[in-house]
């Protein structure tokens, strides 16, 4: 189901607004907010979305779906050299060689058999994205990543045996809790395994993860509006 875009004007404002709220929660840090990178998280809305967003000197995109990263970006990159465009979904291993060949950055490296799939097809198309590796900080059964248990010999075996590009540590914490802990979490997992990225961040928390060390922000409906899902059944 696609939305509709906003108009051009909107988004730019909400581009404007949402960097600023960066800058701010980084001085009460205090940190530079040159060292958060805002993906803007174009999923369900329309290529005009992403020409606005491009036209306001967006150049970071987050899509949750390979096919649609594949449909809606090739267009923009001839003009757009410096688009990077970031898969924030789950990754299944038979779209492995599709995301490796149409995204620049995964932020859902959770499990082995993604991991060995990933570890080959960059060796097979000489493309090495950079990956984070998703951890579930809230142990929810119905959502990827690894448990923060298992966050260090997974990163061991996707870095060291695997020699997996590994940027950075992702996380969502559950939706009916506080995030701070999530986010701190997160920040002391990757500290303890010498990772510099911290992929943290929605429309409703990204302030608190930015003030928690957050390197990447993935905003949505903040800067496109709010989405329409199909009801379930």
């Amino acid at each position: 189901m696609t939305d509709p875009a906003p108009e051009a004007s909107a988004i730019a404002a909400s581009l404007a607004a949402i960097h600023a709220r960066i800058a701010e929660a980084a001085a009460t840090v205090p940190r530079d907010p040159a060292g958060v990178t805002l993906v803007a998280v174009a999923k369900t809305f329309p290529a005009e979305a992403v020409a606005a967003a491009l036209a306001a000197g967006q150049r970071q995109f987050g899509e949750n779906r390979v096919q649609e990263g594949m449909a809606k970006y090739p267009s923009f990159r001839a003009q757009y050299p410096d688009l990077v465009l970031h898969l924030i979904g789950p990754l299944q291993t038979n779209k492995v060689k599709q995301a490796v060949a149409h995204f620049d950055v995964i932020h859902t490296l959770d499990r082995p058999k993604l991991a060995e799939e990933l570890a080959r097809e960059f060796e097979k198309s000489g493309r090495r994205l950079p990956c984070f590796v998703q951890v579930n900080t809230g142990e929810e059964d119905q959502k990827a990543g690894c448990s923060p248990a298992e966050a260090d010999a997974f990163i061991a075996l996707c870095r060291d045996d695997l020699k997996l590009p590994v940027a950075g540590l992702m996380c969502i914490p559950p939706a009916d809790e506080e995030p701070a802990p999530h986010f701190a979490l997160l920040n002391k997992i990757a500290k303890r395994n010498g990772l510099g990225q911290l992929s943290m961040g929605m429309s409703g928390d990204f302030e608190t993860a930015v003030m928690l060390g957050a390197t990447h922000v993935r905003v949505g409906s903040a800067i496109f509006g709010g989405r329409s899902y199909p009801p379930a059944g």
